[in-house]
C-alpha cells in the first residue's frame, strides 16, 4: 500500500503576517509544518502500522508513506518535521513561477505529482492555517478522477479489499462512508494526536531522501500557475486596527443601566 500526504509550509500561527503586492508576505516571518497537516501524517502513519505485520512503518512493513509539498526550498524545514515523524521519503515542488499560486494552480501541479506516484491513498489535512479554504482534496480528487472521502474523524482501511472506510463528521452529526482505493482522503483534527518526533527520529530524517522537483518535471506549463493564471487576486490589505483600552464601569448602583445603554448603542441588544 502506498499513502501520499500532502502537507504545506504555513507562516506561524503567532507570527505578525503582512502582505506586500497583494501576497503573503512569507520570507519574514518563521514557517512551520500546517498544524492541521500533522493529523494527517499521523493518521498514515497509523494505518501503516495498523496494517504491518510488525506494527512498524518502514519498508519492512510493506508500506510507505510520502510526504508531497509544494513551496519554496525553505518548505524542506517542514518535510524534514514530517520525515521526522517517520514518513519514509518526500517530494518538494518548488519552482519560482509557482508564486502566486492560488487554490487551482496547487491541487493542478500536486495531481500531477500523485499521478506518477500511483498511491492508493492520498490524505490531506482538513485546510491550511494562512488561507482557510479547505478546498484542495475535493480539488485534488477531481483532477485525479478518484473518489474523495472528507472530514474524516474516524478511518478504516483494508489493504487486502483496497477499501477505506470512515466516519464523516459533519454540522448533523457523522455518517458512515466508504471508497475502493484510490482514495483521497481529508482527516480532522480531532481523529488523533500528532505524535512527538523522537531523536532517533530526526536523526533519521536527516538522512531520508527529498525530491526536488521543477514545473517541467512535474510536467506542468509555468502559464498555467503563478500570480497571472490565479483566478482570483488580492486588490488592497489594511492591517488589523490595534486593540482599543475599551470602557470601564464603576458599578455605584447603575452598573446594569450602564451596560444596557452599551449594548443598545452597539446594538447588541
Amino acid at each position: 500500500m502506498k499513502i501520499a500526504v500532502c502537507v504545506k509550509q504555513v507562516p506561524d500561527s503567532w507570527a505578525e503576517k503582512k502582505m506586500a503586492n497583494g501576497l503573503l508576505d512569507r520570507a519574514s516571518v518563521d514557517a512551520v509544518l500546517n498544524d492541521l497537516d500533522e493529523y494527517a501524517v499521523e493518521e498514515a502513519l497509523r494505518i501503516v502500522e495498523a496494517n504491518s505485520a510488525s506494527g512498524e512503518v518502514g519498508e519492512a512493513s510493506g508500506h510507505s508513506v510520502t510526504i508531497i509539498s509544494m513551496g519554496p526550498e525553505r518548505a524542506t524545514e517542514a518535510l524534514r518535521k514530517a520525515l521526522s515523524m517517520g514518513a519514509d521519503d518526500a517530494i518538494l515542488i518548488s519552482d519560482a513561477a509557482l508564486s502566486g499560486s492560488d487554490a487551482l494552480a496547487t491541487s493542478l501541479v500536486l495531481a500531477e505529482v500523485i499521478k506518477k506516484g500511483s498511491y492508493d491513498l492520498v490524505i490531506c489535512g482538513t485546510e491550511s492555517t494562512d488561507a482557510r479554504m479547505s478546498v484542495v482534496p475535493a480539488m485534488l480528487a477531481e483532477r485525479l478522477g478518484v473518489a474523495q472521502l472528507t472530514f474524516a474523524g474516524k478511518v478504516k482501511v483494508d489493504p487486502a479489499a483496497a477499501t477505506v472506510e470512515i466516519d464523516r463528521v459533519t454540522e448533523f452529526g457523522t455518517e458512515t462512508m466508504n471508497a475502493k482505493f484510490p482514495v483521497v482522503l481529508s482527516v480532522i483534527e480531532k481523529i488523533n494526536e500528532p505524535r512527538y518526533p523522537s531523536f532517533k527520529g530526526i536523526m533519521a530524517a536527516k538522512k531520508k531522501v527529498i525530491t526536488t522537483m521543477s514545473l517541467a518535471d512535474a510536467g506542468v506549463a509555468a502559464s498555467d500557475v503563478g500570480s497571472s493564471a490565479a483566478w482570483s487576486t488580492v486588490k488592497d490589505a489594511l492591517p488589523r486596527p490595534a486593540r482599543t483600552a475599551g470602557i470601564k464601569v464603576t458599578d455605584e448602583g447603575e452598573g446594569g443601566s450602564k451596560l444596557v445603554d452599551f449594548l443598545v448603542e452597539k446594538r447588541l441588544a
